[in-house]
């Protein structure tokens, strides 16, 4: 690993503005993980997929409910429940994640620009986000799982980048509450965005047709925020190194201008491209052998060992969850859009008030304990999903219940992970982001299983609830693993 000649140390380092400008791109880009994960686009495709609601009488109550029934998507030939096919992109687009950070942190490692492969994923998730507004129902539906899978590579991928900065930025001492902060920001702008996108689709919209294309508009308007409020992200985070003695004689495929030039001064264009192709192939063989490399380094520490054993478990029950809640609450508990939506902006809420807490919970009693608490909660919460039942005439108020207690876990829990993680790493260390690009790969390993598992289980039973009780399994594998962990809270190590 080629080291960047300029060190993030000095004036860097819990510099204000920097640290401001880093978690500015939680603001930015949660709006992502609210409006197109968690909310709006999953009722829309939820509403795209169901063919009609039946209406089913149920004789112990005396009362009628309406059961969703759903269109059916072929793929080669297979016919599968619309959820497990939105299942599988997911799973399709972690798996895209997984092949290209390993490859682009090295990269940025090599030629010292990691900020721009942040701006790179950051614009090609906005640019997703404007494209499912194209998605207008059976007809396209590979299409708007296109466009969401492609956002999904271009959130998660940028996210890479993003949390490696985290230790280049901030000292220990200041990592447990900037990265809180971070989540803040994120929740609080994600919650603005929502609500105004609520307002478009609940009130200002008069018909059902209406709706939809209000709702298609609150894509344009998440690929608006997102690409708009980075920019102030991009104007204060530090270039480290300089990356010009790393380049081959000309970076084409970086630098799509140099496509058109003759490049006669560097013996043609065939002749550069050889150059490029031998150089990337290079890239990609060593960023795999770091990989392995970086892991087998990390795990060698005792400590980092059982943190990311714990976080990979925990990481398959946490974000397979978070990714499938919406289309749980739509699809097992029939709830109508307005209360879905205002039960996840609750949760929001919820999650800015748990990171907040957790982050001042851990100077008290330590990181390991209160993950340890998170994740007890988590497999409250999935064990309490389990026994929901639709024909409960309290099912709703019950699902109020599971909310809850995954809002005020879920922002506390990846919180406290990602700083966990940043004070385990060995201090002033210039591979920051291979080894958060490690860290990013084990969660988009745990997210391709969950998420896989949940979608079979979703075509098994063609319900999620027992999707939702095999998370537990993974849950009480991490808590048990986080307990071997010592002393996470107050490291003092120089090498791993």
């Amino acid at each position: 690993m080629v080291e960047s000649s300029a060190s993030p140390q000095g004036v860097i380092k819990n510099n204000p503005k920097i640290m401001k400008g880093w978690a500015f791109y939680d603001w930015a880009n949660s709006v992502y993980s609210l409006v197109i994960t968690s909310t709006i686009f999953p009722i829309y495709y939820s509403t795209l997929t169901t063919q009609y609601e039946r209406k089913e009488f149920i004789e112990e109550q005396n009362r009628w409910i309406n059961v969703p029934v759903r269109h059916q998507i072929e793929v080669f030939g297979e016919s599968y429940h619309p959820d497990a096919i939105y299942g599988y992109s997911l799973t399709i687009s972690f798996f895209i994640v997984v092949l290209l950070s390993p490859f682009l942190s090295s990269l940025a490692d090599t030629i010292g620009n990691k900020k721009s492969f942040l701006q790179f994923f950051c614009y090609l998730g906005a640019t997703s986000c404007m494209g499912l507004a194209m998605f207008t129902g059976m007809e396209n539906v590979f299409l708007g799982l296109l466009f969401s899978i492609t956002a999904s590579v271009g959130f998660w991928g940028s996210l890479v980048f993003y949390n490696s900065f985290l230790p280049d930025i901030a000292t220990r001492d200041k990592q447990d509450a900037l990265s809180a902060r971070g989540y803040v920001y994120g929740y609080i702008g994600s919650v603005v965005l929502v609500i105004l996108c609520l307002i478009l689709i609940m009130f200002v919209a008069q018909t059902p047709k209406e709706q939809l294309i209000y709702t298609r508009v609150s894509f344009l308007l998440t690929a608006a925020w997102w690409f708009g409020f980075s920019q102030y992200t991009f104007k204060h985070l530090p270039v480290f190194g300089d990356i010009k003695d790393k380049l081959p004689k000309d970076l084409v495929l970086l630098n799509y201008k140099n496509i058109f030039k003759k490049h006669k001064e560097s013996g043609g264009i065939f002749e550069v491209l050889k150059d490029n192709v031998n150089f990337y192939w290079d890239i990609g063989k060593q960023s795999f052998k770091e990989l392995f490399k970086v892991g087998n380094i990390l795990f060698k520490d005792t400590n980092l060992k059982f943190f990311l054993s714990s976080f990979f478990f925990y990481s398959v029950g946490m974000q397979t969850i978070f990714l499938m809640a919406t289309l749980f609450g739509k699809s097992e508990i029939n709830l109508d859009q307005g209360r879905l939506i205002a039960t996840l902006l609750v949760i929001q809420i919820e999650a800015i008030i748990g990171a907040i807490i957790f982050s001042r919970l851990s100077r008290k009693i330590g990181n390991k304990n209160v993950i340890t608490i998170a994740i007890a909660l988590w497999i409250v919460a999935c064990l309490a999903a389990f026994f929901l039942n639709r024909e409960d005439p309290n099912v709703e108020y019950q699902f109020y219940f599971v909310a809850g207690i995954v809002g005020l876990v879920m922002g506390g829990l990846q919180a406290m992970s990602r700083s966990t993680y940043s004070k385990l790493l060995p201090e002033n260390s210039m591979d920051t982001t291979t080894y958060f690009s490690f860290y990013d790969v084990l969660e988009k390993l745990a997210i391709i299983l969950g998420t896989f598992i949940f979608a079979t289980l979703i075509e098994e039973f063609n319900n999620m609830r027992y999707a939702a009780l095999s998370m537990v399994l993974f849950f009480a594998i991490g808590l048990i693993l986080i307990r071997f962990v010592k002393n996470a809270s107050m490291p003092n190590r120089e090498t791993l």
